[in-house]
């Protein structure tokens, strides 16, 4: 089970043996079945976690029930709501299995225990932050500046291996577009072929 989330680490930074252990040892595994919530609106988000199987998606509801996804975290993706995480404020987001999945979860003591007592982890969570951050602004300016046409084009190249595993309602609300509207892509792009 921990097995993916060390060579998860060892990609971003280096730690002894023993330093991977400690670490490692801070997380407790969940097992969430499809359609289960790891986190509901409202609800303080008290972890951080790392899917080793299955797959989640991070969704607001708008005024008008509709989701609006944020992103999908599949294995070897961490996951939280870090608004609520860090602050210690209820969430306004949902975090739903859309698959059987099994995740490892840290809490936030356990994480500022790491930080004491585990200098390099505070790099590695430095750098995932960057790296996140990096992809949000990636995100921000392609929902800018793309067309909704391109943004599925990009989706679909970027991640093969997640769009297999979605439906298109659920593509849909992460490229913030309407199930009819994608499906009008989709039968353009085909015809194009």
């Amino acid at each position: 089970m921990t097995e993916l989330l060390k060579q998860n680490i060892t990609s971003h930074i280096s730690l002894s043996e023993n330093e991977t252990e400690v670490f490692c040892n801070l997380f407790q595994q969940n097992l969430i079945k499809k359609k289960n919530f790891l986190l509901k609106e409202g609800e303080v988000c008290k972890f951080e976690g790392f899917v080793t199987k299955g797959l989640f998606k991070v969704y607001h509801l708008d005024q008008n029930g509709v989701e609006q996804i944020l992103y999908f975290a599949a294995e070897n993706w961490w996951i939280t709501d870090i608004d609520s995480f860090t602050n210690e404020i209820p969430s306004q987001l949902f975090i739903e299995a859309i698959e059987d999945s099994e995740i490892l979860l840290i809490s936030k003591k356990d994480k500022e225990f790491a930080y004491e007592n585990l200098p390099k982890i505070e790099k590695l969570f430095r750098v995932m932050t960057q790296k996140t951050h990096a992809a949000l602004q990636r995100r921000m300016v392609d929902n800018l500046s793309k067309t909704a046409d391109q943004r599925y084009v990009d989706f679909i190249e970027k991640y093969p291996q997640l769009y297999q595993r979605l439906t298109n309602l659920q593509i849909a609300a992460y490229l913030g577009i309407s199930h009819e509207f994608l499906s009008r892509i989709r039968k353009k792009i085909i015809s194009k072929k």
